[in-house]
């Protein structure tokens, strides 16, 4: 019995046993004792995660996954939750266990997956995963690049990012188009900003949205002093700011408007 990928799932099944191998081995098992796999599909990572010390879940949305997973890793019959990731409480699976994310992440929602690490990054200390290269890459860039953006900024004001190794696409059944990029997020010990997040949130996005644009310019619509817009921080264009110059730039902005 083997399940067949679903296009509309995004599935690609990895099938290669050594990157699984490596993959499982890229978590630290710092800071928690519990692991949840996102799309496990056949468990070909997560047979390897079962062999290490921490306590690994899975969450799949195929019914078909599923019940494979049962019928052939009988010890983590508990531990399977049928459900989306996108959509869950961790807190009603984990209560405040801190928990660490991994996968073989589908192409389609992979970056809704770091954008719900984000929000629940107080319970994810670490977070271990495959994306489409181009993706992984992007979130891993520093300042100064092309393809340093708004995923890139907002992961690394709360994790320091490692990119790993890039895998072929001969590796997976069926292959995909493009090769694929493995990261590590190691939350920060001062991922509490000293700013107000919604706020750093709204100037990284808006600044990126007009990202050819001095911020002078793209951030006209947040209606700051003319003052503050004097400040030779709003000559550059928002990928010449580090991580750090996006939330000092905050704290001008948040200082503008009281």
């Amino acid at each position: 019995m083997s399940v067949k990928a679903k296009k509309h799932l995004g599935q690609h099944f990895l099938k290669d046993e050594l990157i699984a191998q490596q993959i499982a081995d890229s978590l630290t098992g710092k800071g928690y004792e519990k692991v949840l796999e996102i799309g496990p599909g056949m468990g070909v990572l997560t047979k390897y995660l079962l062999q290490k010390k921490f306590t690994t879940h899975v969450i799949e949305i195929d019914t078909e996954s599923v019940e494979y997973l049962k019928a052939h890793y009988l010890n983590l019959t508990n531990r399977i939750i049928l459900n989306n990731f996108l959509k869950i409480n961790l807190f009603e699976y984990f209560g405040n266990n801190q928990v660490a994310i991994i996968g073989n992440f589908p192409y389609n929602i992979s970056t809704q997956i770091v954008f719900k690490t984000l929000e629940n990054k107080h319970q994810i200390p670490e977070f271990s995963g495959m994306f489409q290269k181009e993706v992984a890459k992007r979130i891993a860039e520093k300042e100064g690049s092309k393809v340093y953006g708004i995923l890139s900024v907002l992961t690394q004001a709360f994790y320091n990012v490692e990119y790993l190794f890039t895998v072929p696409p001969t590796v997976f059944n069926p292959p995909p188009k493009v090769d694929s990029g493995v990261i590590r997020l190691t939350r920060k010990e001062n991922y509490i900003l000293p700013v107000n997040e919604k706020l750093f949130y709204r100037v990284v996005k808006t600044a990126f949205q007009q990202r050819r644009k001095t911020l002078r310019n793209s951030l006209k619509i947040m209606n700051l002093s003319n003052n503050l817009r004097e400040d030779s921080i709003f000559a550059k264009r928002p990928e010449q700011l580090s991580v750090q110059e996006f939330i000092n730039l905050t704290s001008k902005i948040e200082k503008d408007a009281v």
